[in-house]
């Protein structure tokens, strides 16, 4: 039998479920998953392999305007994603209000196969969910449209198979026992990133980044030195908290996860840094490893 592979993009606007979705055809925690819009800066590739194929899935920023040098580095992400891909997944949800200007002008000029997904239907009824696949038939008129819930699991193997109907006859990109194209330093500076996201509000988590500046890996346990990048003292001030209450909050449940993901021990240090206005500075976001 030919071996078959391809690279699938997954694109949506923000909070419409692609990172679940991601996490859920690949088996894995590849992408972080807060209840905040724009958690996903990166572009991420998550590896599935069977005995005849191999699919590269790509899970990318949400579709934005940009308002900063780091969001057309992720709209940049979006971009190469949607060149590259063999088929493309729209991620939307029963919440989406037809905004989808941005959306349609990524896909302009696309000759992939689109299917459209239309995601947190557990959230909804059947009438609802019946319009959107019947606007998103007309809009787009895509190969497919599915009604999944990503988060429960319902007809994401439908989607699967849809996929591997769709794979072009392609040697494997990559090596069969990869994952995904990311590191472990990747991940954990992901792991404190998603912390941040979720415990603290307003501008703080999109002011935010995340470095690893040391990883030891060790046989029992990984040593790991992290840096918090934010803009402003004040900001700075409300990462630590109260007699560093806050970033020990953060810690703790970024080391636990770190140890469920490495399987091993972990010790894990932070430091908090101000760098002013860094999202707008694109010598600091090539030095953070934003695409340009």
């Amino acid at each position: 039998m030919a071996h078959r592979a391809g690279f699938v993009s997954i694109i949506g606007k923000p909070n419409a479920g692609k990172s679940t979705l991601m996490n859920a055809l690949v088996g894995e925690k590849m992408s972080i998953i807060t209840p905040k819009a724009q958690t996903t800066r990166h572009r991420i590739l998550g590896i599935v392999n069977g005995e005849d194929y191999q699919i590269v899935f790509s899970d990318t920023p949400g579709i934005i305007k940009p308002h900063y040098a780091l969001h057309e580095s992720m709209m940049h992400q979006v971009d190469g994603s949607i060149v590259d891909a063999d088929l493309i997944l729209l991620v939307t949800d029963i919440y989406e209000e037809y905004d989808e200007a941005d959306v349609l002008k990524k896909l302009e000029g696309s000759l992939a196969p689109l299917a459209v997904l239309v995601n947190k239907v557990d959230q909804s009824d059947e009438d609802t969910v019946k319009a959107k696949i019947e606007y998103w038939q007309e809009k787009l008129k895509p190969k497919a449209i599915f009604a999944i819930s990503a988060l429960k699991d319902y007809n994401v193997l439908a989607v699967m198979n849809f996929v591997l109907e769709h794979l072009p006859e392609h040697p494997a990109y990559y090596d069969k026992d990869l994952l995904t194209d990311r590191n472990d330093r990747f991940f954990a500076s992901e792991m404190i990133r998603a912390q941040v996201f979720k415990q603290y509000k307003k501008e703080i988590p999109y002011s935010t980044e995340v470095i690893i500046t040391a990883f030891k890996e060790g046989p029992t346990m990984h040593r790991i030195s992290a840096e918090i990048i934010v803009e402003r003292d004040s900001q700075k001030n409300i990462l630590i908290g109260k007699d560093g209450g806050m970033l020990k909050i953060v810690g703790t449940y970024a080391r636990r996860e770190m140890e469920e993901f490495f399987q091993r021990k972990v010790f894990l240090e932070m430091f908090v840094k101000v760098i002013p206005d860094w999202r707008s500075k694109k010598n600091y976001l090539k030095q953070f490893g934003y695409e340009q």
